[in-house]
C-alpha cells in the first residue's frame, strides 16, 4: 500500500510579505499618477482652439486707452481666404499714408499661410498674418471667431483707436488722409444694424439670453471705436448662444434626394450678419452707433446652391468700375432701411459726409482701373505687369 502524503506549502516569510506589499504599493501609486495625468491633460484647453487663442490675445490687451496720448492709429483688419489679391492697390493706399505712425495692419488668413516676398508684392503685409488663425467656413460661427481674433490682436497696441474690418475683395474709395480724418472725427462706431423682421433667422431657443427685441441684422464690415472693440472680444455670453442656435442651413445636395426636404426645414441663420449687431444691442450701445456701414456692396437677387432665390454681392470688373460708377457710389448721402422705415443720413458730428469709404467685391481688373484713375493716390499701373517675386 502506498501512502499518499499531502505536500505542504513552505511558510511565507516576513521578508516575502513585505516585498509583495511594496510591489502592490508601487503599482497602485503608478496607477494613480497615470490617472491624474490623464485627467489633467483632458482638462487642459486645446492651445490651437479659437477660445484658447482668444484668451491669450485678450490677456495682452492694453486697457489704458483713456490715458493714451500718442498718435492715434487706425487698425486695418483683413479677413482673407488666403492671400490678398488686391495687395497692389492697398500698397499704393498705404504708400500715400505719410508714414506708418497712423495705421497698423492685421490679417486673418488660412492657418499656416505666411505673407512674405513670395506671397505678396507689398512690404506692408510682410509678417502681418495672425499666428493663431483658424479654419473659417462661410456661414459658420468660425467666421465671427476669426473676427474676434483680429480685434483682440489689434487691441494689444494701445495706439490703435479705430478698427476697420475689411474683406480680401474690399477697395478704398478715397486716399488715406480722407479716410483717417473721417474715422478719427467720429466718436461713434459705424455699424450697420437694423431690425430683422422678415427672414425669420431669430431662433426662439435663444431666449431668454437673447430676447427677440434685441435681435439685429447688418453688414459684417464694421468700424469700431476702441471701447466697443473691447466689448466684442470680452463677450462670453452671446457667442455661445450663437454657436448653438445660429447655424447656416445645409446647402441643397442632389445626391441626398428626399433628405433635402428634411434638411431645408432646418432653421437657417448666418452668424456674421447678426452677431456684432445683436451683441451691441444687448450691451445697450445702440445709441453710441452710426447705424450704417462704410462698405458699399451692390446686391442682386439670384439663385445659389442653398436657396432658389437670394441676395448676393455682385463683383465689379474692369468694365463696370468706370469713374462715373465710382462717383455715383461716393455721392450716396443716405441709406433707407425698409424694415424700420428709417432713413439714415450719413453724418459725422452733424456734418453731412459721404456714406461709403470702401466698396466690395472688386476684381483685379477693377482695382487696376481705380489705380489708373488715381482714386487712392498716384500709381503707375505698368508696374503690375512685372512678374511677381
Amino acid at each position: 500500500m502506498v501512502t499518499m502524503t499531502k505536500k505542504t506549502s513552505p511558510p511565507i516569510t516576513a521578508r516575502h510579505a513585505i516585498r509583495s506589499s511594496w510591489k502592490l504599493l508601487i503599482v497602485f501609486s503608478v496607477s494613480l499618477c497615470v490617472l491624474a495625468l490623464y485627467k489633467f491633460q483632458s482638462q487642459q484647453p486645446d492651445l490651437y482652439s479659437p477660445s484658447s487663442s482668444l484668451s491669450r490675445a485678450r490677456s495682452r490687451i492694453s486697457r489704458h486707452s483713456v490715458s493714451f496720448a500718442g498718435p492715434a492709429k487706425i487698425a486695418f483688419l483683413f479677413l482673407a481666404r488666403r492671400d490678398l489679391p488686391l495687395d497692389f492697390l492697398w500698397a499704393s493706399f498705404f504708400e500715400n499714408a505719410g508714414g506708418a505712425l497712423n495705421f497698423s495692419i492685421y490679417i486673418h488668413s488660412a492657418p499656416g499661410f505666411v505673407f512674405d516676398e513670395s506671397t505678396t508684392r507689398s512690404r506692408f503685409f510682410h509678417g502681418r498674418q495672425l499666428p493663431n488663425s483658424i479654419q473659417v467656413g462661410w456661414g459658420e460661427s468660425s467666421m465671427i471667431e476669426a473676427e474676434r481674433l483680429l480685434f483682440a490682436t489689434a487691441l494689444e497696441d494701445p495706439a490703435n483707436q479705430r478698427f476697420v474690418l475689411l474683406s480680401d475683395s474690399c477697395v478704398p474709395l478715397y486716399n488715406f488722409s480722407f479716410i483717417y480724418n473721417y474715422l478719427m472725427a467720429s466718436p461713434r462706431s459705424i455699424v450697420d444694424s437694423f431690425l430683422d423682421v422678415k427672414e425669420g433667422r431669430y431662433n426662439p431657443k435663444m431666449s431668454p439670453t437673447i430676447p427677440k427685441a434685441k435681435w439685429r441684422k447688418g453688414s459684417q464690415w464694421i468700424a469700431l471705436i476702441r471701447r466697443h472693440a473691447e466689448v466684442l472680444v470680452d463677450d462670453e455670453v452671446i457667442l455661445p448662444v450663437f454657436k448653438k442656435f445660429c447655424r447656416r442651413r445645409p446647402p441643397v445636395d442632389i445626391r441626398k434626394g428626399k433628405l433635402n426636404l428634411k434638411l431645408q426645414k432646418q432653421h437657417n441663420c448666418i452668424p456674421d450678419e447678426h452677431y456684432v449687431q445683436t451683441l451691441l444691442a444687448m450691451s445697450e450701445l445702440d445709441g453710441e452707433l452710426e447705424r450704417r456701414t462704410l462698405t458699399f456692396t451692390l446686391w442682386r437677387n439670384s439663385p445659389n446652391k442653398t436657396e432658389s432665390k437670394g441676395w448676393h454681392p455682385m463683383t465689379f470688373n474692369h468694365a463696370n468700375a468706370a469713374p462715373q460708377k465710382i462717383r455715383a457710389i461716393k455721392e450716396i448721402s443716405y441709406v433707407y432701411y425698409e424694415t424700420e422705415f428709417r432713413t439714415e443720413w450719413c453724418r459725422i458730428n452733424s456734418t453731412a459726409v459721404p456714406c461709403f469709404l470702401f466698396a466690395r467685391k472688386f476684381s483685379k481688373g477693377a482695382a487696376m482701373r481705380l489705380l489708373s484713375e488715381g482714386v487712392v493716390g498716384h500709381f503707375n499701373t505698368a508696374t503690375l505687369l512685372k512678374p511677381s517675386p
